[in-house]
């Protein structure tokens, strides 16, 4: 019998508030995040501050969305994307939800990196890895480095897709969906305790509803949480993370 409680954060996504990197870009623009796609999970943004753009590049070619407050706006999996700001006094600032909470923490994100670094995952997690033990000034230099590398794969892909053709950026989604193949079982756990079960805990609360039974109702409960860890280096900006959204069992 599927149990009508789930306690995780709805819908058991994602949350964590982003500061998108004020770092010059290597094309120039005033700051700019890591490009990147996801392969099972889309991710939505709610604009709190500041001004900037979404650029995504997917087969149908690139794009780029205005942001500002108030604006929210969502992509689906194997979009690239990367966040740039505006270029005024204040950083663009945003609420991202991002579906299937743990998934991207769990290695679903790929950088665009060039293809020898994506051969296999172990050359891969090297070059995506930022010095932990280093001081601040140290991570932050190997954040931007790994941004930069990526950037200009980003625009090489862009570059091709807009001039006719689309194999580069065919290669590199290959070459993605190679890296992660390993991590799939682990990833369907997750799924299944998290958006799975939500999904199926309001099966069950529709079905008893419509059977008259509404003892659901009784068990109701409140959580709160609040930052785990603030100013980390994330692939697009500094984030404040909230990693216990689904509160222990009790």
């Amino acid at each position: 019998m599927v149990s009508r409680a789930y306690d995780g954060f709805p819908a058991a996504v994602g949350v964590s508030r982003l500061t998108v990197y004020d770092w010059p870009t290597v094309d120039g623009l005033p700051g700019g995040g890591t490009p990147h796609l996801h392969l099972t999970c889309g991710e939505g943004y709610v604009v709190t501050a500041g001004r900037g753009a979404v650029q995504t590049l997917t087969t149908s070619g690139f794009e780029e969305t205005p942001l500002e407050p108030g604006t929210v706006a969502w992509f689906t999996p194997g979009t690239i994307h990367r966040l740039v700001n505006g270029g005024d006094d204040e950083g663009l600032e945003i609420t991202v939800v991002m579906q299937n909470r743990g998934l991207p923490e769990a290695g679903d994100a790929v950088l665009t990196l060039p293809p020898d670094l994506l051969a296999d995952p172990g050359t891969y997690a090297d070059a995506i890895r930022l010095p932990a033990d280093s001081p601040e000034a140290g991570q932050a230099e190997a954040a931007r480095t790994r941004r930069d590398l990526a950037t200009r794969r980003f625009l090489e892909l862009r570059a091709a897709t807009e001039n006719g053709d689309p194999e580069p950026l065919r290669a590199f989604q290959r070459a993605a969906a190679d890296l992660v193949r390993p991590r799939l079982d682990v990833w369907e756990r997750q799924w299944r305790e998290g958006a799975h079960a939500a999904a199926e805990a309001t099966r069950a609360q529709l079905d008893a509803l419509r059977g008259r039974d509404d003892a659901h109702l009784t068990a109701a409960r409140v959580f709160a949480t609040g930052p785990a860890a603030e100013g980390r280096f994330g692939m697009c900006g500094r984030l404040a993370v909230y990693p216990g959204l689904r509160p222990p069992a009790m």
